[in-house]
């Protein structure tokens, strides 16, 4: 590969990364399973106060 070739590959890699770094992400972000309990939890006591009042 010559020197040129080579250069405008890792120019090209580069704004490769650099635009799909800006792009909006495609997955939700990972929340661990004791987050996820605690949110369930909070949602249940959530809806057992409101039917209280």
């Amino acid at each position: 590969m010559n020197r040129r070739k080579k250069i405008q590959q890792l120019l090209k890699a580069h704004a490769k990364k650099a635009s799909a770094k800006l792009a909006p992400a495609s997955k939700s972000k990972y929340i661990s399973k004791a987050d996820r309990l605690k949110l369930a939890e909070e949602s249940v006591e959530g809806t057992v106060n409101s039917s209280d009042s």
